[in-house]
């Protein structure tokens, strides 16, 4: 009987164990999340740790932990019960990052000092510059545009709305004390900012988009077989899980893991490459270290998405935030302002040009919103399209094509109409009608 009863009483100590066990890994990654999220909201948005915490992390996991600013330090320190620690550290120019596997005195030493152009952006017309111009298109029903961006702000936790005619007109609107110099998280659009850079890279002759990629970790293997196109297109064939509800592989290389181009270029192949679409945050920072692999150095690695790309259209605010390792997070992390994510659409707007400057090179864009062959019509390159059947603005044109973040962040850009369409809020699923809200914004359109 004795026996028995010290069995049951190891098997229950083993339960509680394994409970606490799991419980600390997960909670790894919710301090992870809460410890990143706030302090790159107080350093890169201005915003107060109370705000934060009451509005960006009122789900319930990311809840729980109960969070430490130090000032002096400029980090960010969450913890759960004792059972997980993490701690966030702000660098100058590169934003925050987890610690995770690296350590304070590294992270602490990290900066960026980037260089912007010597010219007043309030002395030059938009885009390039803030300076408004006082006249409104025919094409514009401006009562019916205020109504539709007035009914959206009060929808779904909406923080602002810009909608960008051309190069001519641009009308915002602002909720919740965001306004625009109030830099917002871009979450998974940073995957198309990936894509410009890319871009720039093919036009330079520094990447190609066949052949083989300049990762040796898989040479000798089947993953040597991956193009760079494949990796643009979520078609590599990687194992990979994307899930944000439990410990997975994008929530380890997230938040568990101070080298996120590591963890995503060490999974396995499990399909040849082209043959299943899935996507993968994954990809998109093995694509941010491909960069980095066709750079000069490190130095040139960090300063080229200014010099190349935000310099040249007017993009002043935008932060790409690098990991512990210094990889700029590809998948998830840039911030910059309404207006900046504004300015990035009309790029592709106006065909990878700039005025007169070319950006990007010939035919960028229409691969940029070519169907990935597996993706049922709803993937391009690190953008998605409207053209699949269950696409999500039913209502409007199928040519549409869409940076998507987190949350609800979008750049819808309409060749249709020539608009440029940016919504940034804090949306669950079905707390906002983006079809409602784009064809409400048609409507006040001649084409």
């Amino acid at each position: 009987m004795k026996t028995k009863k010290l069995i049951v009483w190891f098997i229950i100590i083993g339960l509680i164990l394994a409970l606490i066990y799991g419980i600390s890994l997960f909670a790894t990654i919710f301090n992870g999340y809460a410890a990143k999220d706030i302090c790159s909201c107080i350093y890169l948005s201005g915003r107060s740790q109370q705000s934060i915490e009451e509005n960006d992390l009122n789900s319930f996991f990311v809840g729980l932990p109960t969070n430490v600013w130090d000032k002096e330090k400029r980090t960010v320190t969450s913890t759960f019960l004792g059972l997980a620690k993490q701690t966030a550290v702000y660098r100058d120019g590169l934003g925050c990052a987890l610690i995770n596997d690296s350590d304070y005195e590294t992270l602490k030493k990290q900066r960026y000092s980037p260089s912007f152009p010597d010219s007043d952006p309030d002395t030059i017309y938009w885009p390039s510059g803030d300076k408004m111009r006082d006249t409104v298109p025919s094409v514009i029903n401006i009562d019916k545009l205020d109504a539709a961006m007035q009914a959206a702000l009060k929808e779904g936790h909406t923080r602002a709305i810009v909608v960008a005619y051309d190069t001519l007109f641009m009308k915002e609107a602002y909720n919740y004390g965001f306004d625009k110099d109030t830099r917002i998280l871009g979450w998974s659009m940073t995957k198309s900012i990936m894509n410009a850079l890319v871009g720039i890279k093919v036009k330079q002759m520094d990447l190609i988009l066949e052949g083989s990629t300049p990762i040796k970790e898989w040479d000798g293997d089947e993953r040597s077989n991956i193009s760079l196109k494949n990796l643009m297109q979520m078609s590599s064939g990687l194992e990979w899980e994307e899930d944000y509800g439990k410990i997975s592989d994008a929530t380890i290389m997230l938040f568990d893991k101070a080298d996120a181009a590591r963890y995503a270029i060490s999974r396995p192949a499990a399909f040849p490459p082209d043959s299943v679409w899935y996507y993968s945050s994954g990809t998109s920072n093995i694509i941010s270290e491909i960069l980095k692999r066709a750079s000069m150095n490190e130095e040139a690695y960090i300063s080229f998405p200014r010099n190349a790309l935000f310099n040249k259209i007017g993009m002043r605010s935008m932060v790409l935030e690098t990991d512990a390792s210094g990889n700029f997070v590809g998948s998830s992390y840039s911030f910059g302002t309404p207006r900046d994510w504004a300015r990035f659409g009309l790029l592709y707007l106006q065909d990878g040009y700039w005025g007169k400057e070319q950006i990007l090179p010939d035919g960028w864009v229409d691969f940029t919103k070519t169907p990935a062959k597996k993706s049922m019509g709803g993937y391009g390159a690190q953008f998605w399209l409207n053209s699949a059947k269950s696409r999500e603005l039913p209502d409007c044109p199928a040519d549409i094509y869409f940076a998507d973040g987190y949350n609800g962040q979008r750049v819808y850009i309409i060749p249709d109409y020539n608009l440029v369409v940016v919504r940034m809020g804090l949306s669950k699923k079905g707390e906002f009608d983006y079809n409602k809200f784009v064809r409400a914004i048609l409507d006040s359109f001649q084409k």
